[in-house]
């Protein structure tokens, strides 16, 4: 399976009072890793978007391991956590600086028609993203 990295300088804007990372942001941060993972495959979603369509998040869950403080780094893993022509759903591992697990992850899609909110069938209307994100789930683990 395709594993893409990010790394995410923390920001005083994204912590709280106490200098940790808001749980909010955190889910910033995983659709940073989607959009990066999207662009390693070749896509964007920019182009969807002209196209009409849109990917809304249909279920997202975040589970809280250990805080990222300000003035840290922090890596975004993500993947295609399953996929079946219709329905895409990433799996995210926030980690800290030093490679501890601060949040894991999952975030469900559909690609729906903009002006009605009607779902598309990837396979069929996209099916370069189909085979990619095919491939992209069967792949080997890619180094770090």
């Amino acid at each position: 399976m395709l594993i893409s990295t990010k790394e995410i300088e923390v920001r005083y804007a994204e912590t709280d009072q106490m200098g940790v990372v808001y749980h909010a942001n955190y889910l910033v941060w995983m659709e940073l890793g989607r959009t990066r993972l999207i662009e390693e495959l070749g896509f964007n979603y920019a182009e969807l978007e002209k196209d009409g369509i849109i990917s809304p998040v249909i279920d997202i869950a975040a589970s809280y391991k250990k805080p990222v403080r300000y003035g840290e780094k922090a890596v975004i893993r993500t993947w295609i956590e399953e996929y079946d022509g219709f329905r895409v759903t990433y799996g995210y591992e926030i980690l800290t600086e030093g490679g501890e697990l601060s949040v894991e992850g999952i975030s469900k899609h559909v690609c729906v028609k903009k002006e009605n909110f009607r779902p598309i069938s990837i396979k069929r209307k996209y099916p370069d993203w189909h085979e990619a994100y095919e491939k992209a789930k069967k792949a080997p683990e890619a180094a770090e």
